[in-house]
């Protein structure tokens, strides 16, 4: 499978924004996060665990260059028509075959488009799908924190901007509900968890902020 440096690679080659690739980078921690939990057998898996795939760092890998590349053709072909064959995701995942990547990645990148006609069925392809509407909803929260620190950011907080319709208008609610849904984890616990999972990695995020978080 590429490396992780290849996938980089990849995403620089065909975006070339900054908030695109900082919101790779968050459904990457995010999904990475969520990797590391089924694994480590700390929770149990939304659907049955992916066949032939035991090793936790392959698992781990694998889901991290998923997220990281979801969106990589979105700027090219953003398809905001929705059209069912043609622009994003399809065109990247020509790409992606052409490049070696792996057909299960590829489902994955697929599914997490609900008009792309590919059912979610994989805990990989459940976690990318609940993970990427929420990581871009959690970045919109940071930034309009005084600070501007994923740190200041609070679970309640975020479920009280959820419900405020003109807060991030791009981000969709129900992608955000039915994702926490397909992993059969509480909204608030979802909330939580990717929080955490972003502020581990708030440097790379550019979500570090001016001043630190009272915690």
């Amino acid at each position: 499978m590429p490396t992780r440096d290849d996938a980089w690679k990849l995403l620089c080659e065909f975006t070339a924004s900054e908030s695109l690739r900082k919101h790779a980078l968050a459904v990457e921690a995010c999904v990475r996060a969520y990797a590391r939990k089924y694994v480590s057998g700390i929770a149990a898996v939304p659907v049955a665990p992916t066949q032939g795939r035991q090793d936790a760092g392959d698992t781990e890998e694998l889901w991290s260059l998923t997220a990281l590349l979801h969106d990589f053709d979105y700027e090219r072909w953003p398809n905001t028509e929705h059209s069912p064959t043609e622009g994003h995701p399809f065109e990247g995942s020509r790409i992606l075959r052409e490049r070696g990547y792996p057909e299960e990645m590829i489902r994955a990148i697929l599914s997490h488009a609900d008009y792309s006609g590919v059912a979610r069925t994989t805990p990989l392809e459940h976690t990318l799908y609940a993970c990427d509407e929420l990581a871009g909803f959690l970045t919109a929260c940071a930034l309009v924190q005084p600070s501007k620190s994923i740190h200041d950011v609070k679970v309640e907080s975020v479920k009280k901007k959820l419900k405020d319709k003109a807060f991030a208008k791009g981000v969709n609610r129900d992608d955000v509900r039915r994702g926490a849904e397909e992993l059969a984890v509480p909204l608030e616990e979802h909330i939580a968890f990717c929080l955490e999972a972003m502020r581990a990695s708030a440097t790379d995020l550019g979500l570090q902020g001016t001043a630190s978080a009272s915690r």
